[in-house]
């Protein structure tokens, strides 16, 4: 211990040391401080929203009930969705930060309702939201270069390297243990504020993972700086060295990575759904209501025996037709989904070679922001647009009223299940 006590107050002299730790702890302190008040809001908006839509339905329900139409209640009446923030979410925002949390749904065509906002790829898009993981990934380890890039060739430029080797019991021990101290310190400004944060958002256990995921990724910075004192740079080619190599690994090569799988996997834009959809569902104003009807019911045997519709407008042939607008894109909802998933799969493979791709990837699902995450979203909005749906077609296709009590019948968004 004495040794370390040593190393630890010569570090300590140097001039830099303690305002770059400093800045370190502010920085870190700040991410997930913003972290946090991002998680409280979005949390926010989903409590607050609840009561409006209460406050929705029964102005609905006061004005769309008078006559009993069916079709009038589940045409104004949006049903609100929501996707709540895991207690992790503050260190990696990810896709909550580009794709909506809260989607308010009606019984018509679903598609160009979920498909209107992108779903992007966070992991190797550039350095976007400051949070924790944007800290980690990308400014530790210039904190790390500059902690460590002259750790040898300070010695050796100051003359003291032959004299510290002579009087060092192990010269591979000497440099480890200042390589582990400087590093181990770094990590702890790091991670202090971070555990702060997990203790608040009570985050729980998942908090080791991600302290484990930090620690992996400072011992590749220190290495790779170890690396520049095998190679007896001095201390300024060290720091440009590593400076281009931290360039290169962090923004270049995941640049470059984000424009190939592009390339090998083109996937149409959700706004290309949204127009292609809409225009089905415009399109079916003008088709005969008998090759409407048949063709829904082929898709909903179910309904087949009820009355068929006659005369001008009629909500079962317009309900019938939005719905035949859903489907006539779900095979291009099919496919963009699956190249948004290979492109993921990609990403991953990526993840193994470059290390900052790997911890985003890593961190983002740890902290369920990542794109299965979003896409799971979208299945339990689908799910449950599917029971709307049923829900409506027992007052229309059965010409049932709809009354003011029906309102509170209709299927309530379900929490989103337990994790594993």
């Amino acid at each position: 211990m004495g040794l370390w006590r040593h190393e630890l107050r010569l570090f300590l002299r140097q001039p830099m040391a303690l305002p770059l730790l400093l800045l370190v702890v502010l920085l870190s302190a700040g991410s997930v401080w913003a972290g946090l008040a991002e998680v409280a809001h979005q949390r926010e908006v989903i409590a607050r929203i609840q009561p409006q839509q209460a406050a929705d339905v029964a102005a609905v329900a006061a004005s769309a009930a008078a006559d009993g139409d069916p079709g009038n209640a589940a045409y104004y009446t949006h049903h609100v969705t929501w996707d709540p923030p895991s207690d992790l979410a503050f260190i990696a925002l990810g896709q909550r930060d580009v794709a909506p949390f809260v989607l308010r749904v009606r019984a018509l065509a679903l598609e160009g309702q979920i498909n209107e906002s992108e779903t992007y790829n966070a992991e190797l898009a550039l350095p976007g939201r400051f949070d924790w993981a944007f800290v980690l990934t990308y400014l530790a380890p210039l904190f790390a270069i500059a902690l460590l890039h002259d750790l040898v060739a300070s010695e050796r430029e100051a003359g003291r390297l032959a004299l510290l080797g002579a009087m060092a019991r192990s010269r591979r021990g000497l440099w480890a243990r200042r390589a582990l101290l400087r590093s181990g310190l770094l990590f702890a400004a790091l991670t202090l504020p971070l555990i702060v944060g997990g203790l608040i958002a009570n985050s729980g256990w998942a908090l080791l993972g991600v302290i484990g995921l930090a620690a992996a990724y400072l011992a590749f910075w220190t290495l790779a700086c170890l690396a520049a004192a095998w190679l007896r740079l001095g201390s300024v080619s060290a720091a440009a060295a590593l400076a281009a190599v931290w360039l290169i690994v962090t923004l270049v090569l995941p640049g470059l990575a984000l424009v190939a799988i592009n390339a090998a996997i083109p996937v149409r834009q959700g706004v290309e759904l949204t127009l292609a959809q809409r225009e089905a569902v415009h399109g079916g104003w003008d088709k005969p209501k008998p090759a409407t009807m048949a063709a829904f019911f082929r898709a909903e045997p179910a309904w087949r025996n009820t009355a068929p519709v006659r005369g001008g407008f009629h909500w079962k042939w317009y309900y019938a037709f939005q719905h035949l607008g859903d489907l006539s894109v779900a095979e291009p909802v099919r496919a963009y989904r699956a190249g948004l998933e290979r492109r993921d799969a990609l990403t991953r493979q990526v993840g193994y070679v470059l290390p900052p791709v790997g911890l985003q990837l890593a961190l983002h699902r740890l902290a369920r922001t990542d794109l299965q995450a979003q896409l799971a979203y979208q299945d339990r909005i689908r799910a449950y647009h599917a029971q709307l749906r049923r829900f409506y077609y027992g007052y229309l296709f059965t010409d049932r009223p709809f009354q003011a009590a029906d309102f509170a019948r209709a299927p309530r968004w379900p929490e989103p299940p337990p994790q594993p």
